[in-house]
């Protein structure tokens, strides 16, 4: 059963409501915390030899901070479908910010690494609620016409976020103690969780659907396995039965999670409404979006690694060089997104996705000589590409589903990006270590070693990544909202 704003309720805006100040208020609190909340995903790396110092843990101790955020966000993200059809916006919201703040505060005072990693933990429990939330609250509220422009948006906050943590962080370490990283985002945050309470107006209109007993645990046991898994592929230090193991388990509870949406979905009572595949511009560009996340993350692990060990740049150095492409790909979402609004996605996509073929080529064939300024060039034309990809997926990919399938379908897109970024991160990191490990056996050097790793790797991306071209010629502007 529906329950309907009622009348007289301002705070619920109705179908009617033309898009004006109140609107776009709302989406720029959504933004402005979407983007602080990213930014912390990434300020963790930099940091952790301080804190493997601070408490005297090992690597692979320390880096649970990294893992145990991106376990959580896998988990948490598919039951915000729920979430966002079963609560009002605002309630949605200061949920997420309120879990957020504490995470951070809990992270700022730790005094042990066991409540460090629990606040990271909290953290992350806020920031998968908050993009899903971003995205069903725009298409609530924008027109057809204008949602290009305001995906751009997304799409820089999603850029230039993560790009600017490691960034952060840096400069924040040059005066101090990591904790200086959580004590300057907290008072951004809980400004943004008062100002949210203060302005924000609830977007969309609740429905009593129950909660059911089976997806949540169901939702652990597929997902949380599964990232686990794709994130030991590669490590040294893991025996080879237990990432297995824990894909194995994964896959399965992903199967039983399915045929559990499908029971429920009988009754209209899906905990993760998989009805949004049954809409082909949906599928097509998720998929598109799951090779571009999978091609992403693996040059963001692979290129650190080869600039560091083969090209002998520092950290700083490496940092900088990768900051400009974040940054370009950030400026470029907005304008994007307008262009989107005019033209459509495949004059966009079509020849961004050759761009992107053409570098992945490029990358494949570095040497030693090549000058570090042509990877930086090569890094940024890619960033710039994805920019031109991005956009438009998220656009249609949303906007071919009707209403009630909007909370889903981007709980969903966040889903996939989580599952896509550590399968591709494995995928790079796998191929590179296999051929590392040969072009050794027969002689080579250290560099010359990671290198031939490296060529197979961004050619084996590059073969993944055709697949998206291919599918790019079958994207399509979704013409309105459909009736099923």
């Amino acid at each position: 059963m529906s329950a309907p704003a009622r009348p007289t309720d301002p705070a619920v805006p109705t179908a009617s409501t033309p898009e004006g100040t109140g609107h776009r208020s709302i989406i720029a609190i959504l933004l402005v915390a979407a983007f602080v909340v990213i930014l912390n995903e990434t300020t963790m790396n930099v940091a952790l030899a301080n804190i493997m110092n601070d408490f005297h843990v090992t690597e692979r101790t320390a880096q649970w901070l990294t893992t145990a955020f991106m376990l959580t966000m896998a988990v948490v993200i598919p039951i915000t479908g729920w979430l966002l059809e079963r609560m009002p916006t605002r309630v949605v919201f200061t949920l997420a910010m309120a879990l957020f703040n504490a995470g951070t505060l809990i992270a700022a005072i730790a005094p042990t690494f066991a409540l460090l990693l629990v606040g990271r933990i909290v953290q992350a429990s806020g920031t998968a609620v908050m993009m899903p939330l971003l995205m069903t609250t725009i298409m609530h509220l924008v027109p057809p016409q204008a949602r290009g422009q305001m995906m751009g948006n997304i799409s820089m906050v999603i850029s230039v976020a993560p790009a600017v943590g490691p960034t952060l962080s840096g400069v924040l370490l040059q005066f101090g103690s990591w904790r200086y990283i959580f004590a300057f985002v907290l008072p951004i945050a809980v400004a943004i969780l008062v100002l949210g309470r203060l302005k924000l107006r609830n977007a969309n209109e609740p429905r009593a659907i129950p909660l059911d007993g089976w997806s949540i645990p169901l939702t652990i046991l597929a997902f949380g396995p599964l990232i686990y898994g794709l994130s030991l592929i590669g490590d040294p230090s893991a025996p080879f039965w237990e990432p297995m193991l824990a894909i194995g388990i994964g896959v399965a509870g992903l199967i039983g999670f399915a045929a559990r949406q499908f029971v429920l979905r009988a009754r209209d009572q899906a905990f993760l409404d998989l009805r949004a595949f049954t809409f082909g511009s949906f599928t097509v560009a998720l998929l598109m979006m799951a090779i571009g996340m999978m091609a992403l993350f693996g040059t963001i692990i692979m290129l650190p690694l080869l600039l560091q060990r083969v090209y002998g740049l520092d950290p700083i150095q490496v940092g900088l060089m990768m900051l400009p492409g974040g940054i370009a790909m950030g400026v470029i979402g907005p304008i994007v997104g307008r262009l989107y609004d005019r033209v459509g996605p495949r004059p966009l996509v079509v020849p961004a996705s050759f761009v992107v073929l053409g570098v992945f080529v490029f990358f494949a064939f570095l040497t030693p000589t090549t000058p570090w300024w042509l990877v930086m060039i090569g890094h940024m034309l890619m960033s710039a590409s994805f920019a031109f990809t991005f956009t438009p997926l998220f656009t249609v990919a949303l906007g071919s589903l009707p209403k009630r399938l909007y909370s889903h379908g981007s709980a969903l897109i966040g889903t996939i990006q989580q599952v896509a970024g550590a399968a591709g991160t494995a995928l790079f990191v796998t191929v590179f270590a296999m051929q590392s490990e040969a072009a050794a056996a027969r002689g080579a050097s250290t560099g010359a070693a990671m290198l031939a790793g490296s060529h197979w790797a961004f050619l084996g991306a590059g073969a993944v990544w055709t697949a998206a071209v291919v599918a790019g010629f079958f994207l399509r502007r979704p013409a309105e909202e459909p009736a099923h």
